[in-house]
């Protein structure tokens, strides 16, 4: 929140006005200068006096016109005191008037300043007078500029204070948006990832069946039909996949579920709907399911599943073996599919990001995962999952 201007005015314009008050108060008292040496002990006034005026931008140069000021009137009350002092015993102070604000603004603004502490050392030895120290000029000197550099410094500190603690208030908030940001983004990537994993299988099966009644449907009706069920399955994977793009707009990796009370499917279910449509799949078990996580079980069924979409999509007509091992400490999983003497129908209507999203699930259960074409023209996804992922659920 800004301040009236009006404010910035008066604290801009009110040491200038107290120096003048003063000055105005001592030609009350004494009256008004008449003889040269008062007009000189006045003008030695007016320098500092006026640069109060810019202390905000020049507390610097404000210092060093009091100091100078200040050295006039230490040479001037050895060698002439009317020039610039007046009478010694009723003056005991040789500094002028705008050094307490002099010092206070410079400790306040310019804390650091090698020549601030330079001038400010000055006119404390002078406004004290260490080299003659005397009851009067101490608590004087201490007056004009302990005390104004001791305030400059708490107010310099504060405001310092405030405007770190409003900034990281500012940086916590910032922050926050960011986390909610990347919770969005995180929950798009989630989304998508089951969106592909389950809704491109389901659609696929579809797709396959579909293909597969076209050809033997016994009348011209039926495959028509058929026909138009496949185009519009595979329309929906177009479109599916544009949508999967969409979803994946921050690329990140994704948020591992907490896993369902519902058990997950069997993997002898999802071969057998994958031999359901004609594809020729050996699944081969070693080892208990039941000694590994039920996180990792849903891991192991999410790369079975997306690895045997592949082969549907690349190779339908290659004989495919599924190998689970399931050990002690981790459990690997082999699918391996042979060269296909066709492609499928489904070659290109995939979102192209199956394979980084199981490696992306792997990794997040600190997990291994490779997939590459085998030597005799086939594709092999291997995983290597722990057995055991801690989480936080009851």
């Amino acid at each position: 929140m800004t301040r009236p201007r009006w404010r910035d005015a008066f604290f801009l314009l009110s040491p200038f006005a107290t120096v003048l008050g003063v000055m105005m108060v001592i030609w009350a008292v004494y009256g008004p200068p008449e003889t040269f040496h008062e007009w000189t002990q006045t003008f030695i006034q007016l320098p500092s006096a006026v640069a109060l005026l810019w202390h905000r931008k020049a507390p610097l140069l404000l210092l060093a016109l009091c100091a100078a000021s200040a050295i006039a009137m230490t040479v001037s009350a050895y060698t002439d005191p009317q020039l610039f002092v007046g009478d010694l015993n009723t003056n005991p102070q040789w500094v002028p008037l705008a050094t307490p604000f002099a010092v206070g603004v410079a400790f306040k603004r310019i804390p650091g300043s090698c020549r601030m502490w330079a001038c400010t050392a000055l006119l404390i030895v002078i406004s004290t007078r260490c080299w003659a120290p005397s009851f009067d000029a101490v608590t004087g000197g201490a007056f004009f500029t302990l005390f104004p550099a001791l305030f400059g410094l708490y107010i310099g500190n504060r405001a310092s204070l405030i405007r770190a603690l409003t900034d990281r208030a500012e940086r916590a908030e910032r922050e926050q948006e960011l986390l909610a940001e990347q919770a969005r983004a995180d929950e798009r990537v989630r989304l998508a990832g089951e969106m592909h994993d389950v809704v491109t299988h389901r659609v696929s099966l579809m797709v396959l069946q579909a293909g597969a009644l076209r050809i033997t449907a016994p009348d011209d009706a039926t495959r028509t039909a058929a026909e138009e069920l496949r185009e519009a399955g595979c329309q929906a994977l177009d479109e599916l996949r544009d949508l999967v793009g969409v979803l994946r707009a921050q690329s990140g990796a994704d948020e591992e579920e907490q896993t369902d009370a519902v058990r997950l499917p069997d993997l002898a279910e999802l071969v057998a709907e994958s031999r359901g449509v004609g594809m020729s799949v050996e699944l081969i078990v070693d080892g208990n399911p039941l000694l590994t996580a039920p996180v990792v079980g849903r891991t192991a069924y999410r790369v079975v599943q997306e690895a045997l979409t592949n082969v549907r999509k690349h190779a339908p007509d290659a004989r495919t073996r599924v190998h689970v091992r399931y050990g002690a400490d981790r459990v690997r999983l082999t699918v391996r599919n042979g060269p296909s003497q066709r492609t499928g129908e489904l070659g290109d209507s995939g979102s192209g990001t199956g394979l980084l999203g199981l490696r992306q699930r792997v990794e997040l259960v600190s997990g291994r995962f490779t997939a590459a074409a085998r030597p005799d023209g086939g594709f092999e996804v291997d995983a290597i999952l722990p057995a055991f992922v801690p989480t936080t659920e009851s």
